[in-house]
């Protein structure tokens, strides 16, 4: 979550069961935040230990696919509405309706003008379904050929679902206006995100490409799992630096943090794959220091604001990401762009380059900058090189540790598959001189996964071409059953007097049976 946090102290190994205030107590966003984080693990554990990996409500079991092919320009998928749950996490394909508007005769407008209506009045009916190329988060473009189903039978189609954080950014609803403008935004939120994808059939492990429902489940299941794997591990210290004596004033001079405040550090996957194709940025403030974008000319980039204060704004030499929200729900890297030039007065900033044609050129996705960290040639470590930089990222380097900022240093695992967005947080601290981070008892840092982006899949449908598709998904009924008239005690003695009478009534028959036989 790129939002401004203290640290995340949720841990699901230490079972705790709520968070308790106390009177007279700091009141601290780790706190409210770990309480809502235990209350989801709660909820979302129970509801995947009774539903399964994945299944829908009966009767109204979301996301029931339909193809749509044959002589179209472009073969579509219509997405059923209703719930669906997977890995205990709700799923709603329901397609919100236009509201109905006051009809007072006084607003100056037809039918024609607003596109309400059509050419001979009549209102035109708002879509009862999402489908593939409209789905409200996957932001899937005709003009890529990688973004079209796949024109080879047959093929799968899933659900892919992850969470992410909105701030007021990105919806300005989330602002209290009563606070003014020269307030910061108040709370942020996480999302829901879920995008129904198609998958080749090659890429499951099925024999000849074919099999039957229970034969198409199995192989995606461990198609899902290879995906969710985390493969990359990441260790984090802070060592005093070489030139720490030149500065004693700034903190206590045994301190190996140097920073003057504290910080929480984000190391996140830029691009994604083996460690020589892998880079990485990091922000001392979780990625959180964004610029609403107001206008995009070229390389000129009109702002909202140039940021509240020196530590939260822009200099000549930060390097920052072009984002808006389909950006930030396609989780498809483009290059970072250096900034150039700043124009005060006009709250403007001269990027680099030219910002991808694909991004930002839409109002309604709310285009901003978001600010990271790191520099170029900034020194790697005692005794280590400059940092590379590729695509204006951090090159990956693994089985050494590497210098952020301060004293804080990071250390990649060998043989690492990363994957871009996957990320660390790593909470430094004035008071203690250091970074927290899990040792082990000699005191030597641990090696750990990314905290997230945790990505869930479920499957929902193998398109067959002509032969239709074979539904993949699951449904479950309610566990609540009408309540018996009478008692526990007295349906026991019914069912056993019952069964006495079936007993008496069998041995009357067998007896009258041999007795036939005998005469």
């Amino acid at each position: 979550m790129h939002v401004d946090l203290s640290r995340i102290t949720f841990r699901p190994d230490r079972h705790y069961s709520a968070v308790v205030a106390q009177q007279g107590r700091v009141q601290l966003d780790a706190d409210a935040n770990e309480n809502t984080a235990i209350q989801l693990y709660q909820a979302r554990t129970t509801a995947a230990d009774l539903i399964g990996q994945h299944g829908g409500p009966a009767g109204v079991t979301g996301f029931k696919i339909n193809f749509l092919g044959g002589n179209r320009e472009l073969d579509d998928l219509t997405i059923g509405g209703g719930r669906y749950y997977v890995d205990g996490i709700l799923c709603d394909a329901t397609r919100p309706q236009p509201g109905t508007a006051v009809d007072d005769g006084h607003d100056g407008h037809d039918g024609d003008e607003d596109g309400t209506e059509g050419g001979d009045g009549a209102a035109l009916e708002a879509p009862k379904t999402w489908t593939y190329w409209d789905q409200p988060d996957a932001f899937r473009d005709p003009e890529r050929h990688a973004d079209r189903l796949p024109a080879q039978f047959p093929f799968l189609v899933y659900l892919k679902v992850w969470e992410r954080s909105v701030t007021a950014a990105e919806d300005p609803a989330l602002r209290e206006v009563a606070l003014g403008s020269a307030m910061p935004d108040t709370a942020a939120r996480t999302k829901v995100v879920w995008q129904v994808l198609p998958l080749e059939g090659a890429k499951l492990d099925l024999e000849d490409g074919k099999g039957g429902k229970d034969a198409v489940r199995a192989a995606f299941a461990r198609w899902a799992a290879e995906q969710a794997r985390p493969a990359a591990r990441l260790a984090a210290r802070s060592e005093r630096p070489e030139h720490a004596d030149e500065d004693p004033c700034l903190v206590k001079p045994d301190a190996r943090y140097r920073g003057p405040e504290n910080q929480l550090y984000r190391v996140e996957v830029h691009d994604g794959g083996t460690a020589k194709d892998a880079t990485f940025k990091w922000s001392r403030e979780n990625g959180s220091v964004v610029f609403p974008v107001d206008g995009l000319d070229g390389t000129w980039v009109e702002l909202a604001s140039l940021g509240s204060d020196d530590k939260l704004d822009l200099n000549v030499g930060d390097w920052v990401e072009f984002v808006d929200t389909a950006y930030s729900s396609r989780l498809e890297p483009l290059p970072l762009l250096r900034v150039e030039e700043l124009d005060l007065p006009e709250r403007r900033v001269r990027l680099s380059a030219e910002p991808e044609p694909g991004v930002g050129r839409r109002p309604e996705l709310r285009p901003f900058l978001r600010r990271w960290d790191h520099q170029e040639g900034a020194q790697r470590g005692k005794g280590g090189t400059a940092a590379r930089l590729k695509n204006g990222a951090v090159k990956v380097e693994e089985g050494r540790w590497l210098a952020l900022e301060d004293g804080v240093e990071v250390y990649f695992a060998a043989e690492g598959t990363y994957r871009s967005g996957d990320y660390w947080l790593i909470p430094a601290r004035t008071a203690t001189g250091g970074v927290e981070w899990p040792v082990n008892a000699a005191r030597k840092p641990l090696l750990q996964a990314p905290l997230g982006i945790q990505v869930h899949y479920a499957p929902l449908a193998w398109v067959q071409g002509e032969q239709g598709e074979a539904d993949l998904r699951q449904s479950f009924g309610p566990l609540a059953t009408p309540v018996p008239a009478a008692s526990a005690e007295a349906l026991a003695a019914e069912e056993a007097a019952a069964a006495e009478t079936e007993a008496r009534e069998a041995a009357g028959t067998g007896a009258e049976e041999e007795a036939g036989e005998q005469q």
